[in-house]
């Protein structure tokens, strides 16, 4: 049975990888003002940023799913790992040995399947790189070299090759310390007539790693005319590997496809090795399949979605490329970047352009040019006779429902006009009105209106621990002011301690807030949190009763505190104000016991008790109006 891993390992792992460079790794982080970063959250599609980081507190929150945690949490959900399995692979960036308790560490048993696959790709991967200079990879290492690709070139993408023999991968991984079910399952080696053999033999190896620089899978380049196999052989699907959910180069690409706001997409692996030693760096490419949805996701993510943001497709001049180009056209609109088609001369992809013109010609191949919706109308409009009426109608009907799916009004406005200059036809207003009737008709049959409100929620169901977040009325001025302190309990506790450790759960009116409080006094309270804020948080977490106050939590601690100026005359008001509710609800309580015991005769000494504890309330809530926090 596996190990549990020592507590305090976990934590120097929270702490050595800092939560901000890990998420970096799959999107773009901008400033969010207040220490917090935003950037458009991968776990549900959205078109402006509402996924917050907070480095100083180790924690992330999205305001639009309500999905958030620490560093741990957030690689366990983007990359589908067991918590062991995201603390030892933030351990292996970090450098740190792990300890295993109950019966010590034994690599082989206790690592996660996915630490133990993407271990056996990165074994793989050394392993092909070293064939590559062995005598029977001279037919590989020729084919780079006529491509234009020396060994510096093969060596910064990893490309490596694979022997002709039946199991020699197998075998060198067995030595490893692999199992014969990690292999199959990896996708590295198939089953045989007398075991596993080797998947890919005698083939040139491109490396496919996934946003975060793990190799998850390979590309396979035939070199021989008996091999029987097909041009490229990838890696099958696997755990670790979805081939629509991979982009060839997007780890080398990333962080200049971010600042540059612009991605070129390419069909092939050494089209991407040309366009980056051309010095085109956000060249990636799709692994064997059509450009789509979810890879468009990866690339929104690292855009940002900004109005500069562009996408540049290139491909292949002939009938397949343009097959490819309308492809790509039809999820056009899931981007907010702009999308342009890039086709060299002759039908040269990059690769071959640079062999043949150099490195300039391949950077003029990519500079933006021809619209991706230009492209995808010319196509169209090319198959119809424009020479007479019937024609030029009917290459309206096919078009204009193409230009009706642009949801940008005014761009569509504009391509419609474009369209009737395409089709010669000169009642541009003509052409403009069917673009638009066809619009409302798709959004009509669509069932596409306003977006729905939020309906208000009853007081009694805004209130269940279950109905966290959003769900809660915010516009109760109460419950804003209980969340406003719970925040600043969360990120600023030096502002709000000791006072706030004082504080009954019972002073908190909605649930979710009450069980945060109770969550913050049990780890310690404010007090705790001046000490070390991020054990404080880590702490708070781990005290929460289940997952819904748990990330209540997280995104109380990455929410913008409602004042620009973060002070202790701020969180005094906060404090003062949640005290003095709360005073004022005891002193109604109290009122209605007095009134009660004086109508029906009672105890004396009671109705006396009362009658005091009423005046000190009454006394309290003076002071607090009176002198504010210095009455706390």
């Amino acid at each position: 049975m596996a190990g549990r891993i020592n507590d305090e390992d976990v934590k120097a792992v929270r702490d050595a990888v800092p939560i901000d460079a890990v998420v970096s790794e799959y999107l773009q982080l901008r400033n969010a003002g207040g220490g917090n970063l935003k950037g458009l959250c991968p776990f549900h599609d959205e078109k402006s940023p509402s996924f917050q980081v907070s480095p100083s507190k180790g924690l992330f929150h999205c305001f639009g799913c309500q999905e958030g945690g620490d560093t741990l949490t957030f690689v366990m959900k983007v990359d589908h790992l067991t918590f062991s399995e995201a603390v030892e692979r933030l351990a292996a960036k970090a450098g740190i040995t792990l300890r295993y308790e109950e019966g010590g560490y034994n690599p082989s048993h206790q690592r996660g399947e996915r630490i133990r696959l993407i271990e056996a790709h990165k074994a793989a991967t050394d392993f092909y790189i070293a064939q590559l200079e062995s005598p029977e990879a001279e037919i590989g290492r020729k084919f780079l070299a006529e491509r234009g690709f020396d060994q510096a070139a093969a060596a910064h993408f990893g490309v490596g090759y694979s022997p002709a023999g039946w199991d020699h991968l197998t075998r060198f991984l067995r030595g490893k310390g692999f199992t014969d079910k990690e292999l199959i399952l990896s996708g590295l080696s198939q089953d045989g007539r007398r075991g596993p053999i080797d998947r890919f033999r005698g083939r040139l190896m491109w490396p496919i790693r996934d946003i975060g620089g793990e190799v998850v899978g390979f590309g396979a380049r035939r070199l021989r005319d008996d091999d029987n196999g097909p041009k490229y052989l990838n890696t099958p699907e696997t755990p670790v590997y979805k081939k629509s959910q991979v982009l060839y180069g997007i780890d080398l690409a990333k962080k200049d496809i971010a600042k540059a706001s612009r991605a070129v997409v390419v069909e092939g692996y050494t089209d991407v090795m040309a366009c980056h030693l051309a010095g085109i760096t956000t060249a990636i490419a799709t692994c064997g399949t059509a450009f789509g949805t979810d890879h468009i996701k990866i690339l929104r993510r690292l855009l940002m979605d900004n109005g500069s943001a562009r996408v540049i497709f290139t491909f292949d001049g002939d009938a397949a490329g343009q097959k490819a180009a309308l492809r790509a056209f039809e999820d056009d609109q899931k981007f907010a970047a702009e999308t342009y088609i890039a086709i060299a001369p002759d039908g040269m992809d990059p690769c071959d352009l640079r062999l043949a013109k150099g490195d300039e010609a391949v950077a003029d191949l990519v500079e933006p040019r021809t619209p991706l919706f230009e492209f995808a109308l010319r196509q169209i409009v090319a198959r119809y006779d424009l020479e007479t009426p019937a024609g030029r109608a009917a290459a309206l009907d096919e078009a204009a429902p193409v230009v009706a799916r642009i949801k940008n009004s005014g761009a569509q406005h504009e391509v419609a006009v474009q369209l009737a200059g395409m089709l010669g036809i000169l009642d541009t207003q003509f052409v403009v009105k069917r673009v638009g009737q066809l619009a409302r008709w798709a959004r009509d049959r669509g069932g596409k209106g306003p977006t729905p409100q939020r309906a208000p929620q009853a007081p009694a169901e805004a209130a269940r621990p279950g109905h966290m977040g959003a769900a809660l009325n915010l516009r109760n001025p109460v419950y804003a002011t209980e969340r406003e302190l719970l925040k600043l309990a969360l990120q600023h506790p030096h502002l709000v301690s000791p006072a706030f450790d004082a504080y009954g759960v019972d002073e908190f009116t909605a649930a979710p807030y009450a069980a945060v409080r109770q969550a913050i006094q049990d780890a310690g309270g404010a007090e705790f949190g001046t000490q070390d804020p991020q054990e404080y948080l880590v702490r708070v977490r781990d005290a929460a009763p289940d997952d819904g106050v748990r990330a209540m939590v997280t995104e109380l601690a990455v929410e913008a505190i409602m004042r620009r100026t973060v002070d202790e005359m701020y969180a005094g008001e906060q404090l003062v104000t949640v005290r003095l509710r709360a005073v004022d609800r005891r002193v109604r309580d109290v009122q209605g016991t007095f009134t009660r015991l004086s109508g029906s005769h009672g105890d004396p000494e009671q109705l006396t008790a009362v009658q005091n504890e009423l005046w000190v309330l009454q006394q309290y809530g003076r002071a607090l109006r009176e002198r504010g926090a210095g009455a706390l």
